[in-house]
C-alpha cells in the first residue's frame, strides 16, 4: 500500500486538471477555430449555425414519407440472401388471394400452379398480369380454382433490373401448398 500512496496523493490534482478549469463562454473560439457549444444536463442545446471553419451549415433536403396504412405495417419476412418475394396467401371459396410488398417494379405476374400428379408434360401455368400503383402492397385474387385441390402460388416481377448481359434478376416468389375452400 505504501507504493501507491504517492499516486493516490496526486490523484486529486490530476482529476482537477481534467474538469476544474474555467468554462469557455458561448461563441469563444476553440483551438480548431470552431465555436464552443455549452451543454448543460437537463437543458436543451442549440444547434450550431455554422460548420467547421465558420461556413454556414447546408439546409437539409425536403423529406417525404411513405404512405401509412395497415398494408404498409405488414412485417414481411425477407431473409437476406433469398431471391423470393415474400407473400401472404389467403384461401377463399374456389380462390386464393395474394399480397406481396410492392418493391420490385410496377408490373407483376401471378399464377396458381396445380400440384396434381400428371403423366407426361405438365400444363403451362395460367399467368395473370397485375399493374400496381404507389401503394405499399400488390395484391391479386386467383379465382376458378378447385376447392380442396392443392396449389402453389408463383409470383414474378418481370420489370426487375437487367444485368449487363441482358439477363433478368431472379426476383420471384413461391408459396407453400395452399388449398382453396
Amino acid at each position: 500500500m505504501r507504493r501507491f500512496a504517492p499516486a493516490l496523493a496526486a490523484l486529486p490534482l490530476l482529476l482537477g486538471a481534467c474538469g476544474g478549469g474555467a468554462q469557455p463562454s458561448a461563441g469563444s473560439a476553440s483551438p480548431t477555430g470552431d465555436s464552443w457549444i455549452n451543454v448543460q444536463p437537463g437543458k436543451p442545446t442549440t444547434s450550431p449555425t455554422t460548420g467547421p471553419g465558420g461556413s454556414p451549415r447546408p439546409a437539409l433536403p425536403p423529406v417525404s414519407f411513405l404512405p401509412t396504412g395497415s398494408a404498409c405495417a405488414i412485417a414481411w419476412n425477407e431473409d437476406v440472401g433469398k431471391v423470393l418475394i415474400p407473400m401472404i396467401v389467403t384461401p377463399g371459396r374456389g380462390s386464393l388471394s395474394v399480397q406481396w410488398p410492392n418493391r420490385y417494379g410496377k408490373r407483376y405476374r401471378v399464377a396458381a400452379v396445380p400440384q396434381e400428379i400428371v403423366s407426361g408434360a405438365q400444363p403451362e401455368p395460367v399467368w395473370q398480369t397485375i399493374t400496381t400503383g404507389a401503394e405499399c402492397t400488390g395484391s391479386a385474387t386467383i379465382s376458378g380454382l378447385k376447392s380442396g385441390a392443392a396449389y402453389v402460388v408463383w409470383l414474378d416481377a418481370p420489370d426487375t433490373p437487367r444485368d449487363v448481359d441482358g439477363s433478368r434478376s431472379l426476383y420471384s416468389g413461391r408459396s407453400e401448398i395452399m388449398t382453396p375452400n
